[in-house]
């Protein structure tokens, strides 16, 4: 896994709908990261010739982590039919070779939707192995792969990473403060669970209403929570991860990267 120190980044995802993925790297310097995250968010984005062209446009910048559109392939890496899993074995491979061509050490992972009303989702000893086998495939890629706490996906609340690491003890973690939050459970559940586990954390403000806004527009205390992570023994990128509704422009942007970075100092 990436052995980078605590510093902000952004992800390429905070454009999505407003900029194309290769063209975002010139956003990101612009606002002042170093380090980013990307997320590929179609099947288009996963081809070879795709990898060529963020390299070719990504200059100086450090991909710290990788992300995709979860929904595309990840659930499918779970499925007990060998064609089906072996299709998204395939497009999960591709993805990582993108990941290990541009550098990156972490692959943020979503897993299943939990769509349907199953016992299947908190099944440790039939997902645990499942996860293994997968986090296996990234470690060829020289790839970590970080399970991402997320409200409506597999890890939705605190005591399934726990359950998981019984099977995958090399399991590693993705932060996210947003989906705490909408959750329903603490954060603090979740950051004493994943502890020195965590590879990557995401960020982004709310309000007391739980709306979504840009670091430093809201009512996180950010100064607590990286104190929190210090105390964890955490320390890697924290990526600043906003929809586009979130903020207005890349002056918005930049007061928030300027904000969380003078609390790091």
């Amino acid at each position: 896994f990436s052995e980078r120190q605590m510093e902000i980044g952004i992800s390429t995802a905070t454009f999505f709908g407003k900029v194309n993925t290769e063209d975002t790297f010139g956003l990101i310097r612009q606002v002042g990261a170093r380090v980013c995250e990307v997320f590929l968010n179609t099947f288009y984005e996963y081809r070879p010739e795709f990898a060529d062209l963020l390299l070719e446009r990504k200059g100086d910048l450090s991909v710290h982590s990788i992300h995709t559109l979860n929904t595309n392939f990840e659930p499918q890496l779970f499925n007990n039919a060998e064609r089906t899993r072996s299709d998204a074995e395939a497009i999960f491979r591709a993805v990582l070779d993108t990941g290990r061509r541009l550098g990156a050490g972490c692959y943020t992972f979503h897993g299943v939707a939990r769509l349907k009303r199953s016992g299947f989702y908190d099944n440790y000893e039939v997902i645990g192995p499942k996860v293994e086998h997968i986090r296996e495939i990234a470690a060829e890629y020289g790839i970590a792969l970080c399970f991402e706490n997320v409200h409506w996906a597999h890890y939705a609340h605190p005591g399934f990473f726990s359950g998981i690491r019984q099977y995958c003890p090399e399991l590693c973690g993705c932060l996210d403060i947003k989906q705490a939050m909408q959750s329903g459970f603490p954060l603090e559940a979740y950051l004493e669970e994943m502890g020195e586990r965590i590879r990557t954390v995401h960020v982004c403000d709310y309000d007391a209403d739980g709306k979504l806004c840009a670091p430093g527009k809201g009512c996180f205390d950010f100064a607590k929570f990286f104190s929190q992570l210090r105390e964890y023994g955490v320390d890697c990128p924290v990526i600043m991860e906003l929809y586009s509704g979130d903020y207005r422009g890349i002056e918005d942007l930049k007061q928030s990267f300027d904000y969380l970075g003078n609390l790091l100092k």
